[in-house]
This record gives C-alpha cells, sequence and structure tokens, in this order.
C-alpha cells in the first residue's frame, strides 16, 4: 500500500508549500492561525490508490491492539485525551481540500469547538468475538472530513484478567510508530495530574519543514522521478490481481519465541531477513496459484525519526526503498538476504530514500486520481506484489499503560485489493508477533495459515504457549 514517487510537479517547474507549518514549539499549534496541517507526502501516497476503489467501500484504517492484564477505565482515556487536545487539536481535527487541486490538510478550530475523539466499550462473551470486533474496527471506514480521525475501543472479558485497547485511526493521519507515540502522550498525561505534565515543552508532535530551497528540492525530485520510471520494465503482479474482492477485511495475528540455532542472531533480526523469508512464502503461493514469475517489486519503509528519539508524532514520518528479487530467488533465503542488504545500502549510499521522500511533497496540488500515473505499471491497476513491514519494538516506556500491564502490543492495517495481502512484524518485550492482513477473496484462510508457517520456520521462532 505504501508507495514512494514522484517529481514530476517538479520537473514541470510548479511550486510547493512544505508539508508541515514550521514550530519554533511544540506549543505553537496553540497559536492563533496555526490550525491547519497540510498532509505529507507519504500521506498523501497512502491515500492515492482509494480513488480507484471508491465502489467497493474500502476503509483506510489502521488499528493497535494493547492487550493489558486488566479493564482500563474509561474515564482515564476520555480525561487524557481531553488534556491532549488542550495541547494539540489534531486527533480532533478534519480533512480538508479548498479546491480540487489544493492542499489536502487537516483543519483544527478553537479548543472550545474541537469533539474528544470516540470512546467505546464492549463486553466480550467469547474469545471468538475479539476478532470479531476487531475486523469490525478495521471495517468501518473513518471519513475524515466528517468525524475524527481516530476512535478508541475497550474490550473487556475475553478471559478472566485481560483486556484489550484498541486504537484505530485513519491511516493517513500517522504511522505505526506514530500511533505508539500517541498511546505513550495519553498515558504520560494520565499519571501526571499536574497543570504541566511536560515540565512546561510538549515533544514535538509534527515535523518541521524541509529546511532545504525550492530549487534543491526539485532537482532532487526530478533524480527520484527519473529512477522510479526505471523500477519496475516489468509490471508486478499480486494475488489481487484481476480481482475486485469486496469482502471483509481479514487478518491473523500470532505469537512467537525466538528459540533454535537462529535465536539472538543479528541477521534474522533485520528486515532483509524477514522480507526474502517473507517472499519465499509468497513464492510458494505463486507457484502453487500459477502466478506469473515476474519480479517481486514492493516498498520497504524507512522511518525517517532520528534513533532512539520519540520523534514527530502526527503525519507518516517514512521514506521508502523499491525492493526487487525474483520468486527463484527465495530458494536461497540466505543469499537473497544478502542481495536485499546491499540493494538497501546501495540505496542509502545513492541517496536515494532521501530523494523518494522529498519527492513525495510535489504531490499536494494533484489530483488523488491521478497521483500514480506517472509510475508505469500501475496502468493496469497493480501497485506491488505484496505489503511488508516491521513496524518496530513496543516502548520499553509502555509496560504500563493507564495502570495495567501490557502483555502485548501489535499493529493490523487494511490493505489495498491491489496487492490484497501483507505481513506485518512487531515485538513487545519477549513476543514477535506476525500478522498477515488480506482482502477476503484474495487468498483463503489455509493459505494465509501455510505463510505464517513458513515465516516462522524461516525465522526459527517457536509459538508462544
Amino acid at each position: 500500500m505504501i508507495i514512494s514517487l514522484l517529481g514530476e510537479l517538479a520537473g514541470q517547474g510548479c511550486s510547493a508549500e512544505d508539508g508541515v507549518p514550521k514550530m519554533t514549539s511544540p506549543l505553537s499549534v496553540l497559536r492563533p492561525g496555526v490550525r491547519r496541517l497540510p498532509l505529507r507526502g507519504a500521506d498523501l501516497v497512502l491515500m492515492a490508490p482509494h480513488p480507484r476503489w471508491k465502489g467497493i467501500g474500502r476503509s483506510h484504517n489502521t488499528i493497535l491492539v494493547v492487550e493489558c492484564d486488566g479493564p482500563i477505565a474509561s474515564e482515564r482515556i476520555s480525561r487524557a485525551l481531553d488534556r491532549f487536545l488542550d495541547v494539540c487539536p489534531w486527533p480532533a481535527a478534519r480533512l480538508r481540500r479548498p479546491f480540487p487541486w489544493g492542499k489536502l490538510h487537516w483543519v483544527a478550530g478553537a479548543r472550545a469547538a474541537l469533539t474528544r475523539p470516540p470512546v467505546r466499550r464492549v463486553t466480550l462473551a467469547a474469545r471468538e468475538q475479539l476478532e470479531r470486533e476487531l475486523v469490525t474496527e478495521l471495517d468501518a471506514s473513518i471519513d475524515p472530513r466528517r468525524e475524527a480521525p481516530i476512535r478508541v475501543l475497550l474490550l473487556d472479558g475475553d478471559r478472566e484478567g485481560t483486556s484489550f485497547l484498541v486504537l484505530t485511526w485513519f491511516h493517513p493521519l500517522m504511522d505505526a510508530r506514530g500511533g505508539q507515540n500517541l498511546v505513550a502522550h495519553l498515558d504520560h498525561l494520565d499519571r501526571h495530574a499536574g497543570e504541566a505534565p511536560w515540565g512546561g515543552t510538549p515533544p514535538a508532535f509534527v515535523p518541521e519543514r524541509d529546511p532545504r530551497p525550492l530549487r534543491e528540492r526539485s532537482r532532487i525530485a526530478r533524480g527520484s522521478l527519473k529512477y522510479i520510471r526505471t523500477v519496475a520494465p516489468v509490471p508486478p503482479i499480486s494475488p489481487g490481481t484481476g480481482l475486485v474482492p469486496q469482502g471483509r477485511t481479514c487478518f491473523r495475528q500470532e505469537s512467537f519465541v525466538e528459540l533454535g540455532p537462529t535465536a539472538g542472531q543479528r541477521a534474522t533480526r533485520e528486515i532483509t531477513w524477514r522480507l526474502a523469508v517473507v517472499g519465499k512464502a509468497m513464492a510458494e503461493l505463486w507457484d502453487r496459484r500459477g502466478l506469473a514469475a515476474v519480479p517481486f517489486l514492493l516498498p520497504i519503509s524507512v522511518d525517517l525519526r532520528p534513533k532512539g528519539d520519540l520523534g514527530p508524532t502526527f503525519g507518516n514520518q517514512l521514506g521508502f526503498h523499491f525492493a526487487r528479487f525474483l520468486p527463484s530467488d527465495t530458494a536461497d533465503v540466505p543469499a537473497l538476504a544478502r542481495a536485499l542488504r546491499r540493494q538497501m545500502a546501495d540505496a542509502v549510499r545513492d541517496g536515494q530514500i532521501d530523494a523518494n521522500a522529498v519527492s513525495l511533497e510535489f504531490l499536494h496540488y494533484r489530483p488523488l486520481s491521478m497521483m500514480l500515473r506517472v509510475l508505469p505499471w500501475t496502468a493496469g491497476g497493480e501497485l506491488f506484489s505484496f505489503n511488508c513491514a516491521d513496524l518496530a519494538d513496543w516502548p520499553p516506556a509502555l509496560e504500563e499503560c493507564f495502570g495495567r500491564r501490557v502483555l502485548n502490543a501489535y499493529h493490523v492495517p487494511v490493505v489495498p485489493p491491489r496487492p490484497g495481502i501483507g505481513v506485518f512484524f512487531n515485538r513487545c518485550a519477549s513476543r514477535n508477533n506476525l500478522v498477515v492482513s488480506w482482502i477476503e477473496g484474495v487468498v483463503s484462510d489455509a493459505e494465509a495459515a501455510r505463510i505464517i508457517e513458513v515465516i516462522r520456520d524461516g525465522m526459527g521462532w517457536t509459538r508462544t504457549p
């Protein structure tokens, strides 16, 4: 779903403002006139495929599921949200575009006009109801023009002593790390009842603008466009090729621990190894389906926040690298992982990831339906072969959340009908979480289970008790 493009507007000599207002202090979100937050380039790219699927009503949701050792009081969540809105309006903002080719941006009125995102509570009658509630959250579209881009669901009674905090958001609002940041901000406000829980200086909720002049960014963006047009001389295919599924979102989540000969090895923790293992699972699916053995193409997201820094919360803070390999390459996973690592190292050395990130900002004045047209391989409706991402570690600072101990936490994003399937990793303490998300009709439950088993074996993992 996540892709990296394009400097065409820059190549045409059009100008574009930066995507985020410069903030000398995080409190500047309260200043008059700073109630408008333009979408970042990566946010716009997330929205670009949606005009293709208007007729089938696909949602654009992502959920964060936090399993706790007991029920969380809904009043604590509501109070924390109210306090957060006192310093940052974006969870209650609405999406606007002033004219068909204008900038998409979040708009927030005065504090008195901001309505707290909804908090809902459900008691689970049986374990099976948990998945149904989560699927409902994924499929219940958020209309960011008319409602808050975030909502909260509390699920109780799955089994004695556990509960689930479910944060659902409109994906272009923030990435997975942003979702974790938001939970951390709310928990911080819950734990500090004083007037200034951040010591008078809240974190930077949005990033500062790119300081490079427009001429320099335009040159970088043109180079990115030239490169991107060479990425896929043969259009990719995916499990969703030729299908227009109208079914619900489906997902499977399983947790594993590291055991066996690969336990603790650095290589298995790198995205290149994980991508090679996922590629092996997909190559098996391709062979079983009789799909053409054209090169796999998929975007690998790179978090642009500094390592060890909380970083901005809102806006997808992502750059992208295109990974390419043949299904036959997955026969030797270690060799493929090394090749993918070289690809990524070359992209970093050549500045390609930065160039791709810069080029995205020139999408602002392009209608959504036209954003993908400069990519040669999208003419037939294809985007990528499949999605794959490592959504990083659950923050150690959130071992407890709203007074409850966190047992596990994982993300589930909705994927578009093409490619129709995605594989997502994250870690919470000693648990390695694996999520396969797909659209009903793209793969079967048995095929999703087989993908998980191939990945588990390739990672050297054992299921948690």
